[in-house]
């Protein structure tokens, strides 16, 4: 299959910005060129998103993103029959179009979907590349073009969600985790416009903030919440009710926890 990259060192700037933290963007490449679906997993912000924003972009091609939740079934990925004009018609669903059209389809937080969806992506992930579509009688075959890609956040498994081995075992899989500490700096800093001798303390912040992970919070502080912190700062915003805003009260309801994290802040950002 001839495959024309876009040079990521003369990147167009229709490319979303991401800094690698590894050989992941080769690996994406060639999991696309040998049309092998790709599962990443790693915590809430660490750039799984943007990563896929970026190498569709990248590789100049379609990207159907769909945000999985509880009430996600097969048929909102495959589709299902409509009443339109009075007229009952057949729609496609994300999924469908995808294997119809080619490009990237992207399910994020793949185990917060019903458990019928891993029945439906199980073809499309051996050799086989089909899409059944049960209702129209049709069986897709998908083009060279098309890449299945999944995600989710093995911080927030249970026993009720967890993606199967004989799932997790179809893919081939990236961990991310958080940039090294300069490199988030540079990342808060380009993406808030706030310079990086303000942006760092933001991040000592997350550091410890994500430390204590497991123990009064159930997830860390994100990346993209950095950057939002840093982007009000930037607008004008003081620094103890950005950090309020969007490092301590998107972490949890509870008040004493609360008072504990912004006791950390007051320490770290004064």
């Amino acid at each position: 299959m001839n495959i024309t990259l876009k040079n990521p060192l003369k990147a167009d700037c229709d490319i979303p910005a991401y800094s690698p933290s590894g050989q992941e963007c080769a690996l994406f490449e060639n999991a696309w060129i040998r049309q092998l679906p790709l599962l990443l997993k790693g915590p809430t912000g660490c750039g799984k998103t943007r990563f896929i924003a970026h190498m569709a972009a990248r590789l100049g091609l379609p990207l159907a993103t769909v945000s999985c939740h509880d009430d996600l079934a097969a048929a909102d990925l495959t589709g299902r029959y409509l009443l339109k004009g009075g007229d009952t018609v057949w729609v496609d669903g994300p999924l469908t179009r995808a294997v119809r059209e080619g490009g990237i389809c992207y399910l994020d937080e793949i185990v917060e979907a019903r458990k019928d969806v891993a029945v439906v992506l199980h073809p499309l992930t051996d050799d086989r590349r089909l899409l059944p579509l049960e209702r129209t009688g049709e069986l897709l075959e998908a083009p060279r073009g098309f890449m299945l890609v999944v995600s989710y956040n093995p911080g927030y498994q249970n026993l009720l969600k967890t993606l199967k081995p004989s799932t997790r075992q179809r893919f081939v899989a990236i961990e991310f985790d958080f940039l090294p500490r300069d490199r988030e700096i540079a990342v808060v800093s380009g993406e808030s416009g706030l310079d990086e001798a303000r942006a760092a303390p933001l991040v000592d912040l997350a550091h410890r903030l994500r430390a204590l992970k497991g123990h009064d919070l159930e997830e860390g502080v994100s990346t993209r919440l950095i950057v939002y912190c840093a982007t009000l700062i930037d607008s004008g915003v003081p620094l103890r009710e950005a950090v309020i805003a969007t490092m301590i009260e998107p972490l949890t309801d509870e008040p004493d926890v609360k008072a504990a994290l912004i006791e950390v802040a007051e320490a770290v950002i004064r």
